[in-house]
C-alpha cells in the first residue's frame, strides 16, 4: 500500500495560504519547503533578508554558519538584528528573530567561520545553500563544497550601489562557480564594504532575490539561474542578465579538473 503524504495542519494552511494559492506551489510545493533544509552562510546584509523570507515561506530548517558579533556599523543593512543586541553573536540574534517570525522554522547555529576543513560537512544533506558572505575566500570554500556534495548554491555579492546574483546547480553541463571566476581575486582589486561603502537597501534587494531563487529550487518551480548572472545597478535603477556557460578549462568542473 502506497504511503500517503503528510497533510498540512489547519494552522499551516492559514500561515502559508498565499503560497498555497500559487498554482506553481500548491500544497505539494509547500510540503517540500517545510521538509527542506537550507544552509545559509552569513547573517549580515544579504543573510538578513534571505533568512527572514526563507523562514516566512516555511523552510523547515535553516543551518546557519555565522561567527561574528553585532556591531553598530552593521545596522544600516543587517535588518535582521536590533540595536539592543549590540555585541551579541549574530547567529543567536538571527535565530531569535526567526523564532519570533515563524516557530515552524528551526535554526541550527554553527557559530564559526566556514573553513575548508568542515565546509563539506556543513553542506552535506542540505537541499540548497545560500552564499551570503562578504569575502571571496569564504565564497570559494562554500562553492567548492557545494559542488562536491551536489548541493545547489545561490550566491550573491553586493558593494556600493551594485549587486550580482547567480545559481550553481551541480549537474552535467551546468557551469560551476569557478567557471565565472577561476580563483579568488587579490584583495587590492576586491574592496570591501568597510572600505568603499554600501547602500543597505541594495543588500536587501539581493538577499530577497536569493530567497526567491532558493524557494524556487526547493519547491521545484520556475527556471533557475544556473546559466545566467543577474547584475543590478541600484544607482541607475537597472537589472541586466548575462549568459553563463561552462568553461572546458575550468579548474573545478572542466576537463582539467576531473
Amino acid at each position: 500500500m502506497a504511503e500517503t503524504e503528510p497533510q498540512l495542519t489547519p494552522e499551516a494552511r492559514l500561515r502559508y495560504d498565499r503560497n498555497i494559492r500559487l498554482a506553481q506551489v500548491g500544497e505539494a510545493g509547500q510540503r517540500r519547503l517545510l521538509e527542506s533544509t537550507a544552509l545559509v552562510v552569513g547573517a549580515g546584509g544579504l543573510g538578513s533578508a534571505a533568512i527572514l523570507y526563507l523562514a516566512a515561506a516555511g523552510v523547515g530548517r535553516i543551518r546557519l554558519v555565522e561567527s561574528d558579533r553585532l556591531e553598530l556599523s552593521n545596522l544600516n543593512r543587517q535588518v535582521l538584528h536590533r540595536t539592543a543586541g549590540l555585541g551579541r553573536p549574530k547567529a543567536e540574534s538571527a535565530a531569535e528573530a526567526v523564532r519570533g517570525l515563524n516557530p515552524d522554522c528551526r535554526v541550527d547555529i554553527l557559530p564559526e567561520r566556514l573553513a575548508a576543513a568542515r565546509a563539506r560537512e556543513f553542506a552535506r544533506g542540505a537541499d540548497v545553500a545560500l552564499d551570503c558572505t562578504d569575502n571571496f575566500a569564504t565564497r570559494f570554500v562554500l562553492a567548492d563544497a557545494c559542488w562536491a556534495e551536489g548541493v545547489p548554491l545561490v550566491s550573491a555579492a553586493v558593494l556600493r550601489f551594485e549587486g550580482q546574483l547567480l545559481s550553481v546547480i551541480p549537474a552535467e553541463g551546468s557551469p560551476c562557480y569557478r567557471c565565472l571566476i577561476a580563483e579568488p581575486p587579490p584583495s587590492e582589486v576586491a574592496p570591501t564594504a568597510a572600505q568603499v561603502g554600501i547602500l543597505g537597501a541594495v543588500a536587501g534587494v539581493l538577499g530577497t532575490l536569493q530567497a526567491v531563487e532558493a524557494i524556487k529550487i526547493l519547491a521545484r518551480i520556475g527556471h533557475n539561474m544556473a546559466h545566467r548572472l543577474l547584475v543590478y545597478d541600484g544607482l541607475e535603477g537597472t537589472f541586466r542578465m548575462v549568459r553563463r556557460t561552462r568553461d572546458p578549462e575550468c579548474p573545478m568542473c572542466g576537463e582539467s579538473g576531473k
